[in-house]
């Protein structure tokens, strides 16, 4: 009989946020990270023939981060991300770089490569709660290591 593998739990998964190839640690304590690779099945059905043909097509990346902010550092990468949509500045792109350390010792780097966000809201729940931040985001590629 197998003995069940131990599998990776969130303790085990780092987020790293790079702009300009420079981390930036200090972003926020991540509670949770989504992200999943956009595949769209295509159908086509022809005369003389009794079922769809199939094929599939990689639309990119999508995903959602939550985290509580630190300190102000999360306020910088806003605005560069405000004014990178309003082409105020060049060259910022924004990698996010997962890593899934399995209890077994192997350690796999998922790296979302120029990352593109959506809504960017800042939540104040009440006055016991942590200000939260939730980032959706998309891309076109991703990189395993």
């Amino acid at each position: 009989m197998a003995t069940a593998q131990p599998r990776v739990k969130g303790q085990e998964v780092s987020i790293l946020v790079l702009q300009n190839n420079v981390p930036l640690t200090t972003l926020g304590d991540i509670r949770s990270f989504e992200s999943e690779e956009m595949l769209e099945i295509l159908r086509e059905g022809y005369l003389g023939e009794t079922t769809d043909r199939r094929d599939m097509v990689y639309r990119g990346f999508s995903g959602r981060l939550e985290m509580h902010i630190e300190n102000s550092t999360y306020l910088t990468f806003r605005q560069a991300m405000v004014d990178k949509a309003r082409r105020r500045t060049t060259g910022v792109r924004v990698n996010i770089k997962a890593t899934l350390n399995f209890p077994g010792g192997p350690r796999v780097r998922i790296i979302l490569k120029d990352v593109n966000f959506g809504p960017m809201p800042l939540t104040v729940g009440n006055r016991a709660e942590y200000v939260t931040v939730a980032l959706t985001f998309e891309g076109e590629s991703t990189q395993m290591m």
